[in-house]
């Protein structure tokens, strides 16, 4: 069988959850689906999908060769259209991630606008709290808080965010407000993590003020910290934009601002190359702008 149509059929089959409902997409009868995902398993040797009767999942094997797939049909895509000069016109797959709040709050906008002004590009928006491998996972476009690490990736600065510590009024007004870091120590804690180790905040120039904290709810998300704070359960520490609107409505306030590290960058990040496709050429541009003048990061 055709090996790269086998692949096609593949990151559909993984996308759509389903075999029946990517022969309905790509216009093939079920059979000639599950014949492309059996061959593809004896050339891998490894099993790509589990199957019940209600589902199909990846194997962990799975998921890494869909990935690497779509990095080849990307690449084939782009050497095509480099060929037929299609550079000058963006077009084709554009894939972006962002942390996930700032990727709900700014990035979404900057997307679904950029996809209304260029009809030809398809967007696949991926959120994590988390770092990604841009090459490895297919990612055309990353935003990055917190300093870079040297690389080859191409980065460039939209603004910075601020560490901030925060509770409601009514959590004051119970236990009275912090005036130095070493103060925290005799507060309640929210920390973002899925740690049960002591947590350690650093405040100051180079964070070299850093009280030992023992927080008494950990939270995997931020949302879920905020949330608690807003309560006036205790205090939490989240970037500044994350807060923006409480802080703004009067549920929550900020404190400790004189003791704070140095602001956090913002970057707009993606791969250096011999190509680089006129989609993303396109999006870093239109991000950056709009990033810079339509968006303030509190």
């Amino acid at each position: 069988m055709d090996r790269l149509q086998c692949m096609k059929v593949l990151v559909k089959v993984a996308d759509a959850g389903s075999f029946a409902a990517a022969a309905r997409q790509l216009h093939m009868s079920p059979p000639v689906v599950t014949r492309a995902i059996a061959f593809l398993e004896e050339v891998t040797g490894a099993r790509l999908f589990l199957r019940s009767t209600r589902s199909v999942k990846l194997t962990a094997q799975g998921r890494h060769y869909v990935e690497d797939c779509r990095r080849i049909l990307s690449d084939i895509d782009e050497a095509e259209a480099s060929a037929g000069g299609a550079y000058a016109t963006p077009s084709g797959m554009l894939t972006v991630t962002a942390p996930v709040l700032f990727g709900q709050y700014y990035i979404m906008p900057i997307v679904t606008d950029f996809l209304a002004l260029h009809p030809a590009v398809t967007g696949r928006v991926l959120l994590f709290d988390r770092i990604v491998n841009l090459v490895e996972e297919g990612i055309d476009v990353a935003i990055r808080i917190g300093r870079l690490p040297d690389s080859s990736y191409n980065a460039v600065k939209i603004g910075t965010v601020r560490r901030v510590v925060c509770g409601a009024p009514s959590y004051f007004e119970r236990h009275g407000v912090p005036q130095t870091p070493a103060d925290l120590v005799g507060h309640t804690i929210i920390a973002n993590t899925g740690s049960s180790a002591p947590l350690d905040w650093h405040f100051g120039p180079e964070g070299r003020l850093s009280p030992t904290l023992h927080p008494r709810l950990f939270c995997n998300s931020v949302e879920a910290s905020i949330s608690a704070a807003s309560s006036g359960w205790g205090l939490a520490r989240t970037l500044s934009y994350q807060v923006a609107k409480p802080v703004a409505e009067g549920r929550l306030h900020i404190i400790l601002e004189d003791f704070e590290e140095e602001p956090l960058p913002i970057h707009v990040v993606h791969p250096e190359g011999r190509h680089v496709s006129a989609k993303t050429r396109a999006f870093v541009d239109f991000a950056v702008e709009q990033l810079r003048t339509g968006s303030a990061f509190p």
